[in-house]
C-alpha cells in the first residue's frame, strides 16, 4: 500500500486573509507543510496538489488571480501532480480517485486549508471511498465562523470540533 502527501488548496487568498488580520487557527502551519512536504520528497513518495478554482468571478479562489495562486509552502514540483476543483472535495469532478487508484496509493496523509472545509469534505470522502486518512492536525488551518444563531465561533474552537469529528470515524489523527 503506497502512502501518499494530500496538499490541499494551500493558496494566497489565505494568506491575504491572515496578513488582513483575521484570525485564524495554526499559526505555524507553513512551516510544518514545508517540513512534510521535504519529508515525502526526501522519501520518494508522492505529493499530490489540489487547487481550489472558485467559479465565482467574486472569489479570491480563482486561478486567473493573484490570489488563486500557490502559497510558497505549497509549491508544487514539475513531477507532481496537480488537481484543480470547483467545489468543496477533491474527489468531485477532479480524476483524483482514479489517480490513486491508477498509482496503487490506499494511503493519504492530508494536510492544508481550510479545515473545516475543503479539507474535511475530502476527508470524509476518501474515508467513505476506502481510503486510510491521516489528518496532520498542526499542518492544517482555519478561521472563525458564524454559527445560524448569530454566534461566533473562534479558529480555534472550530480547529477542535472539525478535528475530533473527523477523527471520530474518518481519520487517523497525527
Amino acid at each position: 500500500m503506497t502512502r501518499a502527501l494530500l496538499v490541499i488548496d494551500l493558496q494566497q487568498e489565505f494568506a491575504r486573509r491572515t496578513a488582513a488580520g483575521m484570525a485564524r487557527s495554526n499559526p505555524g502551519a507553513e512551516a510544518r507543510v514545508a517540513d512534510l512536504i521535504a519529508g515525502f520528497r526526501g522519501a520518494g513518495l508522492p505529493v499530490i496538489h489540489i487547487h481550489h478554482d472558485d467559479p465565482n468571478p467574486a472569489s479570491g479562489f480563482r486561478q486567473d488571480k493573484p490570489t488563486g495562486r500557490v502559497m510558497p509552502c505549497a509549491a508544487p514540483r514539475a513531477d507532481e501532480p496537480v488537481f484543480v476543483k470547483r467545489g468543496s472535495s477533491a474527489f468531485i469532478g477532479t480524476g483524483l480517485e482514479d489517480h490513486l487508484r491508477q498509482a496503487g496509493i490506499a494511503d493519504l496523509v492530508v494536510i492544508g486549508a481550510a479545515v473545516n472545509f475543503c479539507v474535511a469534505s475530502t476527508v470524509r470522502q476518501a474515508a467513505n471511498l476506502g481510503f486510510t486518512v491521516t489528518l496532520v492536525s498542526d499542518a492544517v488551518f482555519g478561521f472563525g465562523v458564524t454559527g445560524p444563531d448569530g454566534r461566533a465561533h473562534d479558529p480555534d474552537t472550530v480547529l477542535s470540533v472539525t478535528l475530533g469529528t473527523l477523527g471520530a470515524g474518518f481519520a487517523r489523527l497525527a
